[in-house]
C-alpha cells in the first residue's frame, strides 16, 4: 500500500535521464503564453468579460488617462501602461523558466509534468490579465495612488501617470523575486557543476539564507504579478498561498529526498540554516 502522507510533486527528484520531448513541450507552451497574454490585453479579454456579463475596467477614467507611445506597436496597442507591464511580466517569467529548463535544471522533465507546470503558469497569468481587465477586480481602483514619471506617455499629465502604489510595490516584488530565484538556481548549478562538489549539499551564496530560498523568489514574483493586476489583497493572497504550498508540499518532498541522498550532511545543513523559505522568519 502506498504512503498516504507522501507529498505530491511533479518533479521526479534524482532522475537525470534526458527528456527532450518534455523540454520541447515546456519551452513551446511557455513561449506561447506571451502572445496569449498580449491577445487578452488587446481585446480578447474584454470580449470574454462581455460574454460573461462582466463590466470592463476600460470604463474607468484612469484606463484612458495615459496611453503608451513607445514606437513599438506591440506595446502601444495595449494602451494603458499597466497592460504593457503585465505582458512584459509574462515575457520575463517565460524567459526565466525557459532558461531554467534548458540550462539550469538537473532533473528529467517528461511531457506530462512539463505540460502541467507550463499550464499552471499560463492559467495564473491569464487570470491576472482578466482580473486586471475586469472592473470589479482591477488594480486601477487600488489605493493609494501616486504620480509616477514614465517616458513614452501621452495624456493630461504629460510624461507622468497616476498609478496605484500597489502597482509599484508589485513590480518591485516581481523584479526582486525573479532575480532571486534565477540567482539561486544559477549559484546551485555552478556549485553542482564543480567536480570537487560532487555529493555535497549546496550551501553557498543565497543558499545560506534559507534552505529553499528559490521558493521565496518564486512566491515573491508570483505575488507581485498578481498585485500589479489586482492590488494589495490579491497580491498578498497569491504570495501567501505560494509560500504555504511550497513550504508544506514541495519543501517536504525535497527534505525527504535530500535526507536520503545527503544523510548527515543534510542534517547539518538544517542546523546551520534553520529557515525553510524566509530568512530569519520561516
Amino acid at each position: 500500500m502506498g504512503d498516504s502522507n507522501k507529498k505530491f510533486d511533479l518533479i521526479n527528484r534524482g532522475a537525470r535521464e534526458p527528456t527532450p520531448w518534455g523540454t520541447l513541450t515546456f519551452v513551446g507552451l511557455r513561449a506561447a503564453d506571451v502572445p496569449l497574454q498580449h491577445a487578452l490585453h488587446s481585446g480578447l479579454g474584454a470580449s470574454l468579460l462581455a460574454n460573461l456579463g462582466l463590466a470592463a475596467s476600460s470604463t474607468l477614467p484612469a484606463a484612458s488617462a495615459a496611453l503608451l507611445h513607445t514606437g513599438l506597436p506591440a506595446l502601444d496597442t495595449l494602451g494603458h501602461p499597466t497592460s504593457a507591464l503585465l505582458v512584459l511580466m509574462a515575457v520575463g517569467s517565460a524567459a526565466k523558466q525557459i532558461y531554467w529548463q534548458t540550462y539550469l535544471s538537473f532533473e528529467s522533465f517528461p511531457v506530462v509534468p512539463a505540460a502541467a507546470v507550463a499550464a499552471y503558469n499560463t492559467v495564473m497569468n491569464g487570470l491576472n490579465s482578466l482580473l486586471f481587465l475586469a472592473l470589479a477586480s482591477t488594480s486601477l481602483r487600488s489605493q493609494p495612488q501616486i504620480p509616477v514619471p514614465l517616458p513614452f506617455l501621452s495624456g493630461p499629465g504629460g510624461s507622468t501617470v497616476t498609478l496605484p502604489l500597489s502597482t509599484v510595490v508589485g513590480t518591485l516584488m516581481y523584479v526582486f523575486g525573479l532575480t532571486l530565484e534565477t540567482v539561486a538556481e544559477r549559484q546551485r548549478k555552478v556549485f553542482k557543476d564543480a567536480p570537487e562538489n560532487k555529493g555535497k549539499v549546496c550551501k553557498v551564496g543565497v543558499w545560506r539564507w534559507a534552505r529553499h530560498i528559490n521558493y521565496l523568489g518564486y512566491s515573491l514574483w508570483r505575488g507581485g504579478f498578481t498585485m500589479v493586476a489586482t492590488g494589495w489583497i490579491g497580491g498578498l493572497a497569491m504570495m501567501s498561498f505560494q509560500m504555504w504550498d511550497l513550504g508544506q508540499r514541495a519543501a517536504a518532498v525535497l527534505d525527504e529526498y535530500c535526507t536520503g541522498k545527503y544523510k548527515d550532511q543534510w542534517m547539518q545543513f538544517k542546523r546551520e540554516v534553520p529557515y525553510k523559505i524566509i530568512p530569519g522568519v520561516y
